[in-house]
């Protein structure tokens, strides 16, 4: 994912400095690049998740399974200066309960403070065991319009949930099948890092591989990694799914596709992430009738259509409800991060009517002084 990130970067850079030459302006250099990306991967080390491990004398951190997305986890600390011990806890990005695959989010122990997202601190999401009705409905829509249906998704996580429901799906028969493409190449290396990681799935989907050998693998499913293979699906007819990245359609394949769809109001655009401001993904979300790709102005007549139901990040009431299993007496300060302005005022004012004290929306550069 990290070379994956640098590769991005190459390009957008390679892509703006042409401009910026033909404007005379100085050109920008990428924040890092792939040479950049594989040294640095030669410094990672694996921790297992409750394992302790020692920073150094002080310090000692373990993991726990955030349920956010295959190997995302939440930081504990115990850090230990002049004679005095605090614990601190760091939510990182934090999973919902329920979702498919992965296992739910693990409570931390009690922890003096805690900094912790709110990426939807004041949403609430459909449930997450309607995420396969939502689809099937959707599936349905498709197969009578005879829709390509894009769903731009991110390549760790969102994309393997998709296919997992649509595996589901076709086997119980509840929608008819289709053509499946899941073209990112980051996606198809990353489902071969979930099939080596079982021990991360949840007891329902460890019952559906007992049955069907590979979750993320079904007749009439296309992994693509070649760009010709690619470009060949322009030319593919409805009813059928394209999967491409990125999940906030800012970057990568899925734009050549939303470029060649978004116009045609037989498809379906299927949106099953975040998107943050100013993406496309978010103007899609807000219903904008009309979008820049490419530089270029595109009327979204494609239809579409929004399931939250599949969001990995907590919403209101789960972000709550884990921070709640916190011991208040002990809990000293919360900071709050990770998220917009209004979701972030939103949580502190839920936290503050729960009977937490000293919340925090901390400004950037701002320093506290914990021991």
């Amino acid at each position: 994912m990290l070379q994956d990130s640098a590769h991005i970067q190459e390009k957008d850079v390679e892509y703006v400095n042409k401009k910026r030459k033909r404007d005379g302006k100085e050109l920008f250099e990428p924040l890092y690049v792939q040479d950049d990306a594989l040294e640095t991967l030669e410094k990672f080390v694996g921790i297992n998740y409750r394992k302790e491990f020692k920073i150094t004398p002080e310090i000692s951190l373990t993991f726990y399974d955030a349920g956010h997305i295959l190997g995302s986890a939440i930081v504990f600390l115990k850090i230990t200066e002049n004679g005095k011990q605090i614990t601190l806890g760091f939510s990182g990005d934090l999973g919902r309960p329920h979702l498919p695959i992965l296992k739910d989010p693990e409570q931390i122990p009690n922890v003096d403070y805690w900094i912790c997202e709110s990426t939807y601190g004041g949403k609430d999401h459909d449930n997450p065991t309607d995420s396969e009705e939502q689809l099937t409905n959707v599936l349905k829509k498709a197969h009578s319009k005879k829709s390509k249906v894009i769903i731009p998704a991110f390549s760790v996580g969102r994309t393997q949930e998709i296919v997992y429901a649509l595996h589901r799906i076709f086997e119980s028969n509840k929608a008819e099948r289709m053509p499946v493409y899941v073209d990112s190449p980051l996606a198809v290396n990353a489902t071969e890092v979930f099939r080596l990681h079982p021990e991360c799935f949840d007891s329902e989907t460890m019952q559906f591989i007992r049955k069907n050998e590979d979750p993320l693998g079904f007749n009439r499913l296309t992994y693509i990694k070649d760009v010709e293979d690619s470009k060949n699906l322009n030319s593919v007819d409805g009813p059928c799914i394209i999967i491409s990245s990125s999940g906030m359609a800012e970057t990568g394949r899925v734009l050549h596709h939303l470029a060649n769809n978004i116009s045609n109001p037989k498809n379906i655009i299927l949106i099953v992430g975040y998107a943050a401001e100013h993406t496309l993904g978010r103007k899609l979300i807000d219903g904008e009738k009309n979008v820049q790709i490419f530089g270029d102005a595109y009327d979204v007549k494609a239809e579409v259509i929004v399931l939250n139901s599949f969001s990995a990040h907590a919403d209101s009431d789960e972000l709550l409800g884990y921070t709640n299993r916190f011991d208040k007496s002990q809990l000293r300060k919360i900071f709050l991060v990770h998220g917009e302005l209004e979701q972030q005022q939103a949580y502190k004012n839920n936290l503050e009517s729960s009977g937490f004290k000293n919340v925090i929306i901390p400004s950037r550069g701002q320093t506290e002084i914990l021991l």
